[in-house]
């Protein structure tokens, strides 16, 4: 499944891979409700050059890219849940009412495994 923008992650993450940096890959691999962003969505997190793509944006994302940069040091993959569902009374009014989870994996740089 490939989203608008796809390409520009794809060449992100060849782009980061050649640079020999680590940098973390976050793919919604499901929806339930209404979300930002549909299943096949993602985003590379570099830490030197910022993001490419989206998952979804406000608080949701900042969760996934947090558990990007811990990707990123421990090497270990994690499935983050986003739960659009909050309080409607919260901080945030763009509450969507939907649940995404979010598969974030660290990209290698070539030669370097985790």
């Amino acid at each position: 499944m490939s989203s608008p923008g796809d390409q520009d992650v794809y060449e992100a993450v060849l782009a980061t891979v050649r640079a020999g940096r680590p940098a973390a890959l976050a793919t919604i691999v499901s929806t339930r409700g209404s979300t930002p962003r549909k299943a096949g969505s993602r985003m590379l997190v570099d830490p030197e050059t910022g993001l490419v793509g989206t998952v979804g944006g406000g608080c949701g994302e900042a969760e996934v890219i947090e558990a990007a940069h811990e990707v990123i040091e421990d090497g270990v993959p994690r499935l983050v849940k986003v739960d659009l569902t909050e309080d409607l009374l919260g901080w945030s009014p763009a509450v969507c009412g939907g649940i995404m989870n979010i598969f974030v994996e660290r990209v290698c740089p070539s030669g370097e495994h985790t």
